[in-house]
């Protein structure tokens, strides 16, 4: 068995280029990682690894069968087969992932409010965000980014309104038309209200999440908005980005992490003198 390995490998160094394999194998790592790093966190990413598992493990068996004339005919049947077999199930299980993906990489950059603008938004929302979560009431705010959401926003109630804390104090407070479901900002205006989000499947995530958690995260998978949300049972503020929500935010964590996915790092500045210059404009 020794000498069959040996051989093997001889075999390898003589009929194939080392710096073409080489390319190959950093080629593949490649997209394997960057495949890992677009589902981390989501309810994909489990799966992902088990169907590289299956194909390296079928693939191993395979190579090994035919080198050293093992016979193992039924598990190579199953190996031709097994390609297209995880081809339609990629394709069923990672529809939310490949429609993001695919809509991301086709979008056009969203056209940014100025820096000072998108500050001041984020001001606006993260005080909301407080007192809202102080008073225990509900809030479900979405920012529109390169992925547009008319989809969800045709179905709303259209406002393009300025954002401030008032209106969205208005927005979210139970009793009024518009408190139920969530509120799409689009290049610093809030766009529509009232709006239906799709909601992230119970089996993967915490079943403790609520709709709102759940709806924060399936918006997120769907497009690449970032999603705000302040649970109403608990008061706790959370954040949902590419299928992957953050929950048990303190106000700081909140805005730093609005800052960094809404506003460039050369306009990332500290929350304090932030504050301080758009309330004195307000």
């Amino acid at each position: 068995m020794l000498d069959n390995i040996k051989n093997y490998f001889h075999y390898l160094a003589v009929s194939h280029n080392f710096i073409t394999v080489a390319i190959e194998l950093v080629l593949i790592g490649c997209v394997v990682y960057s495949v890992m790093r677009f589902l981390r966190g989501t309810g994909g990413e489990k799966l992902f690894r088990g169907i590289v598992f299956v194909l390296l493990l079928f693939g191993i068996v395979g190579l090994f069968s035919r080198q050293f004339s093992l016979e193992l005919d039924r598990i190579e049947w199953v190996f031709q087969y097994i390609l297209g077999a995880v081809l339609v199930v990629a394709v069923i299980a990672f529809q939310p992932e490949l429609r993001r993906g695919l809509m991301q990489l086709g979008g056009t950059e969203f056209s940014r409010s100025s820096a000072p603008e998108m500050q001041r938004v984020i001001e606006q929302v993260v005080d909301t965000c407080q007192t809202l979560s102080k008073k225990q009431v509900g809030c479900l705010i979405a920012f529109e980014r390169s992925v547009g959401l008319s989809t969800y926003i045709d179905e709303g109630t259209p406002l393009d309104a300025r954002v401030t804390i008032d209106l969205l104090h208005t927005i979210f407070w139970p009793g009024t038309p518009l408190h139920d479901m969530g509120v799409v900002i689009r290049n610093g205006q809030i766009a529509a209200a009232s709006v239906q989000f799709p909601l992230a499947e119970h089996g993967e995530y915490d079943r403790l999440l609520g709709s709102r958690h759940r709806s924060a995260i399936g918006l997120s998978k769907e497009s690449d908005a970032v999603v705000v949300v302040v649970s109403e049972e608990t008061g706790r503020i959370g954040i949902a980005v590419g299928g992957k929500f953050t929950g048990y935010l303190t106000i700081d964590q909140l805005h730093a992490a609005l800052m960094t996915h809404l506003v460039s790092e050369s306009s990332n500045v500290g929350r304090e003198s932030n504050r301080s210059s758009i309330k004195e404009g307000v």
